[in-house]
């Protein structure tokens, strides 16, 4: 059975920086698409970062600060997140697909405050 398990989130300042990380494990093949969600307080979740072979996207409210990586070797997946900002507050899912078949995390909570 595949399982997802985010860490690295907390409390950040305004202008900090953090990295998650979303290690997969119950399965020896890597993903074919990996992806990164964003719960803000309210709201529904939204996709924030994607990466599918050589290609990354992006939301618009992200873009060239947030970046997504990933680790063949230790199936893992990792978002690095720069300049933060208190919008940037929320529960941050991780979101794998193998094939058809998508798994997802429980969340890692970032909150973005002085």
């Amino acid at each position: 059975q595949v399982q997802l398990v985010e860490s690295g989130g907390g409390l950040v300042q305004p202008g900090g920086f953090v990295t998650l990380s979303c290690a997969i494990s119950g399965t020896n093949f890597s993903p074919d698409v990996v992806d990164w969600y964003r719960q803000a307080p309210g709201q529904g979740r939204e996709m924030i970062a994607h990466l599918a072979d050589a290609t990354e996207m992006y939301a618009d409210s992200v873009k060239g600060r947030f970046t997504i990586t990933r680790d063949y070797s230790e199936n893992t997946v990792y978002l690095q997140m720069n300049d933060l900002r208190p919008d940037d507050t929320g529960v941050y899912f991780c979101n794998v697909l193998f094939g058809p078949s998508s798994y997802w995390g429980r969340g890692t909570q970032v909150t973005v405050a002085s």
